[in-house]
Formats: structure tokens, sequence, C-alpha cells
């Protein structure tokens, strides 16, 4: 069901900070559902779309995952160096195309095929990302190169190939805590029959 975009209307903007993502303070008057107008305040980040992928081997049974530092997750006092699925900015590229660039990048796997599974906002409450899942099925030997990320960009990537069932295990004893990591664990679990057929 669809709401009106005429409930909502943007009253103010001021752009708070402009690095490396753009941070704006929002006014707006919103229609709540009484239909008594309230005057909102937020702030957003405006963060450029993204996309992920599930690396599985079916033949090993596996998926292939990265472990990189998140200043962010330091600065909340949880282990910075976090276990996640390869993932990047699609840098205006085609969300295919800028998946099959990243996971070169980090793992050093080419793809074959990239299947598009689904889209999602990781934080809707104040971040504009919008990420794009995809899962691929991946065999040994099209591991082609060492993967870790990009020098230029100071990226220290470790690749790791963890059996699946384990991978999923770890979201429980709380070594994954990625979102978009779990929900692509989540949905090779539901959909492993597919993936190995």
């Amino acid at each position: 069901m669809t709401q009106p975009k005429s409930r909502v209307k943007i009253a103010g903007e001021e752009t708070l900070s402009n690095g490396w993502t753009r941070l704006s303070s929002y006014l707006l008057d919103y229609i709540d559902r009484k239909g008594a107008t309230q005057r909102l305040k937020r702030e957003v980040y405006h963060r450029t779309p993204a996309a992920c992928i599930l690396l599985y081997d079916p033949k090993r049974d596996l998926v292939v995952l990265v472990r990189q530092f998140r200043l962010a997750v330091h600065l909340n006092g949880d282990p910075a160096w976090i276990i996640e699925v390869p993932a990047g900015l699609l840098d205006d590229d085609h969300p295919e195309a800028a998946i099959r660039r990243e996971a070169m990048e980090e793992t050093g796997y080419r793809l074959r095929d990239a299947r598009f599974l689904f889209k999602s906002y990781t934080s809707p409450g104040a971040v504009t990302e919008v990420v794009h899942f995809f899962a691929a099925l991946v065999d040994i030997a099209d591991r082609v190169a060492e993967g870790g990320g990009l020098d230029e960009e100071h990226e220290d990537i470790e690749v790791l190939e963890i059996p699946l069932d384990e991978a999923a295990a770890m979201i429980e004893t709380g070594e994954v805590f990625d979102v978009k990591t779990i929900v692509l664990l989540q949905w090779a679990l539901l959909n492993r029959a597919k993936l190995t057929a």
C-alpha cells in the first residue's frame, strides 16, 4: 500500500557536513494518520547505492566472506575487524557490474553468473543508501587473483572460506553481526536446495 507523497512537505534543508558522505538536517511538515500536521526535524546521511553478494561453493559447501576494519564498529567498542560478505558502492555502475568488480577486488573470485535477489534499505531511519543483494555460485577454479582489496584505497581485506553451516552458526555466537551478511546467510540456508541443484 503506497502512501501519497503529499503527506510530507520539506520546509527546509541545511547541509551539516559534506565530507566522505553528506549529512543534512531537514525540517518537514508531516500529515499524520489523523490529519494533523506535525513539524519534524530529521537528519539524513546521503549515501550512494551499494551492492553485496553471497559467494557459495556448492562442491565444498562453503561461503567466501571477508574480514576488514570498520571504524563505526570500533567506536561502539565492538571487535572492529568484522566478517562480511563482499560489498561496495556502485560508483555509477550498474549493480551487477559493481558487485562483479567488488568480488574480484575483495576476494579474487571471477564471477560466472551473479543472481540478483532483492534490494533493501539497511537503515531507513537516517541513511538513503539502497543495497542490492546478489548471490553467485563459485568454484576454486574461479579464484584467479589474491583479492584483499585495493592498495590505493588502503584496503586490508582478509579472505575467509567457511562452511555454510559454520558461518550461519557464527551469527548466534556473535562472530557475524553485519546485517547484510546475516540476511544473505539466512537466505542461503533457506535456499540451499536451489543453490546445490
